[in-house]
């Protein structure tokens, strides 16, 4: 039994490693995601047209006082 046992480890342990998705892809995945998450977000900041200036002054006109 503990010879099978130990032929068993040492064919694992000699086997080639075989590179998975994440080892091929797994930086380039990341990078074209945020590539793409950097692109939607410009063009949101720049085109939508959301106003940054949340401050009333100047917007806001008082009204005519009233005795």
């Amino acid at each position: 039994l503990a010879r099978g046992i130990r032929h068993t480890t040492v064919r694992h342990a000699h086997r080639k490693y075989e590179p998975d998705f994440h080892d091929k892809y797994g930086n380039l995945v990341l990078l074209g995601g945020a590539v793409v998450f950097s692109t939607i977000w410009g063009y949101v900041f720049t085109q939508v047209g959301i106003e940054w200036g949340l401050s009333p002054v100047g917007r806001v006109t008082p009204k005519e006082w009233r005795e």
